[in-house]
């Protein structure tokens, strides 16, 4: 395995706030980073706002702003949602500093010295919203003859003098990559959707803009600025300062690099990201996983519909934790998810409430009333209690798996197979009958429950750190740094705190 990681979520377009998409990218980005962490890999996770382009400049007009002010203001918005969802990024990178901007620029003078970028006169289709040329075959027609992209925005014909990158140099490169390696894109069904588009035959790629000047100036040529792709693309290794310093000690984690997004820039992160980087002959990433959409109560999520779902005041009504299971355990990681409000009140009050809080308390207690607050020690513990107390340390390898294969939906369903058979345990010996009748096998019972939560608090620590946190705290066990070797730790005869309700109910 290697002993660094470096994992990035999208840099996100600050010409509007923070909604729920963002959110769910961002903690399933941070649920990967802690479990590598936790693991012992070395990890750096990145996530930032990308502030150049016409959508940017549009919108500081509209609002009567210099389009740095419009910057400043909205990625202080990302930057405060870091820690409203407790994330653990070790960077946040802006697209508007000179760490950026020189990379971006190293990056455009490799294309160049390769001999991949020309100057020419670009003419077709352009979508503002989504920063992106298309060809008219990719684009739905309405009724009305005008078009529109897959994601529901306008586009607009232009045509200027714009410098092209060979794009379509590089269609074989790419086809073999996606053949040598079936998972650098997946699920496997967005790897399918961008090997059929590059089958379709790549077209050259027009990467400058001379019609407004919010960007990143073209090395030797003023007139133009930047496509704001090829810029932002570009954050990920500058973060590590990979592309003009490739012997920073930092750019070593650039081998082992993870980036997940939204599945609707795929293409320009499996298709453009590669051939920039194949023409640069800098080394590639080693995965693009693309996630789905989600709706808000079966209805598509949209500012005109008036259904945006802000991360905040959903957070501030539920709680984080409690947000951070249900985006994280609801749907699998890859497709299409709704988010319904009875769902979330039935994840926390079943899930949540009942399976772990209940666990918790009920026999966590039953160790503060009965047992002075002592953890009974495990000496009596049978072989099916030991095969119990080492099922998570036996799954370890599968649960890495998953973890590598971003199917974070499963990692959490095989915890709470953990959880739900720790209930049981408990509910089989009936501890609350043998206090009196049999006090070895009561404190036993309460000893193989304890390790158990003890375990499972290990364990969701990636899903739920606050919960994690708390759980742990309850045996005093306060870490600066939460280890999967902490597993293996004795907790007998150790003392535990007053216990506290983890998750209230919702009604």
């Amino acid at each position: 395995m290697p002993d660094k990681f470096f994992i990035t979520t999208p840099i996100y377009y600050v010409n509007d706030i923070p909604h729920i998409g963002h959110a769910y990218t961002s903690i399933a980005t941070d649920f990967i980073a802690r479990f590598k962490r936790m693991s012992g890999i070395d990890t750096i996770f990145l996530t930032g706002t990308d502030e150049h382009g016409q959508k940017i400049q549009k919108a500081a007009e509209k609002n009567s702003v210099e389009p740095l002010s419009l910057c400043n203001k909205n990625s202080a918005k990302f930057l405060e949602l870091t820690e409203v969802l407790n994330l653990s990024n070790d960077d946040f990178i802006r697209t508007t500093e000179k760490r950026h901007v020189d990379g971006a620029k190293s990056l455009w003078n490799k294309l160049m010295d390769n001999g991949d970028i020309y100057l020419d006169n670009y003419k077709g289709w352009y979508s503002v919203s989504d920063e992106t040329f298309y060809n008219e075959k990719d684009l739905i027609k309405k009724n009305d003859n005008t078009f529109k992209t897959i994601t529901g925005g306008p586009v607009e014909w232009i045509e200027e003098e714009s410098y092209f990158f060979k794009l379509s140099k590089y269609s074989d490169q790419l086809l073999k990559l996606y053949d040598e390696n079936p998972d650098f894109i997946l699920p496997k069904s967005r790897r399918n959707e961008v090997i059929s588009f590059v089958k379709g035959g790549l077209r050259d790629l027009s990467i400058s803009r001379n019609t407004f000047d919010w960007g990143i100036k073209v090395p030797n040529d003023q007139k133009h600025i930047m496509y704001v792709w090829l810029d932002a693309l570009s954050s990920y290794p500058n973060s590590l300062g990979y592309i003009s310093n490739n012997k920073s000690k930092l750019s070593s984690y650039w081998s082992n690099t993870v980036h997940i997004i939204g599945k609707d820039i795929l293409r320009h992160h499996a298709v453009y990201w590669p051939a920039f980087l194949l023409s640069a002959k800098l080394e590639l990433p080693k995965r693009i996983f693309a996630h789905g959409w989600w709706t808000n109560e079966g209805n598509k999520i949209s500012k005109s519909l008036g259904n945006t779902i802000d991360p905040i005041e959903i957070i501030d009504q539920f709680g984080l934790d409690q947000i951070r299971y249900f985006l994280l355990r609801e749907i699998t990681f890859g497709s299409d998810g709704d988010f319904s409000i009875e769902a979330l009140k039935s994840r926390i009050n079943a899930d949540l409430s009942n399976d772990l809080g209940n666990l918790c308390q009920r026999s966590l207690t039953m160790i503060v009333k009965h047992c002075n607050s002592v953890v009974p020690n495990s000496k009596n513990i049978n072989d099916s209690e030991k095969i119990f107390l080492s099922k998570i340390a036996n799954d370890l390898p599968n649960l890495s798996l998953l973890v590598d294969n971003q199917d974070i939906n499963n990692y959490i369903k095989k915890i709470w197979d953990v959880i739900s058979e720790a209930n049981k345990y408990f509910n089989d010996q009936k501890p609350w009958e043998l206090k009196d009748s049999n006090k070895k096998l009561f404190n036993n019972v309460l000893f193989v429950t304890a390790d158990i939560i003890k375990q499972i608090a290990i364990m969701i620590n990636p899903i739920m750190p606050e919960t994690s946190e708390k759980i742990l705290n309850f045996f005093y066990m306060s870490e600066d740094h939460i280890s999967i070797d902490l597993l293996n730790k004795d907790i007998s005869n150790s003392k535990i705190t007053d216990i506290k309700p983890l998750f209230p109910r919702v009604e």
